[in-house]
């Protein structure tokens, strides 16, 4: 059995025990809010950037997209140049 002494310092202890967790894990949760308001901050500051260069980004689709036409007008073109090419040859044997 153990005397009142004993449990007296066992609580005691188990208090000072579970203030110190406590504290520690204040300590934490207060380093946690801390990176999550740093996070919060960079994103912030990341979707400004993005917006910064969203029209950049469109131009550089519609350029893309001229670009595409652009070569199927060069394919066409060059189908066009080759039947002309075969036609003269055609002509130029007769």
């Amino acid at each position: 059995r153990l005397s009142r002494k004993s449990l007296e310092i066992s609580t005691s202890e188990d208090y000072k025990l579970l203030e110190n967790m406590n504290k520690l894990t204040s300590l934490k949760y207060l380093e946690m809010k801390d990176i999550a308001i740093n996070i919060s901050r960079n994103l912030k500051d990341l979707n400004q950037k993005y917006a910064g260069l969203q029209p950049y980004l469109d131009q550089i689709n519609v350029i893309e997209e001229q670009v595409a036409a652009l070569e199927q007008a060069a394919y066409k073109l060059d189908a066009y140049s080759k039947k002309l090419e075969a036609k003269y040859k055609k002509l130029e044997k007769r």
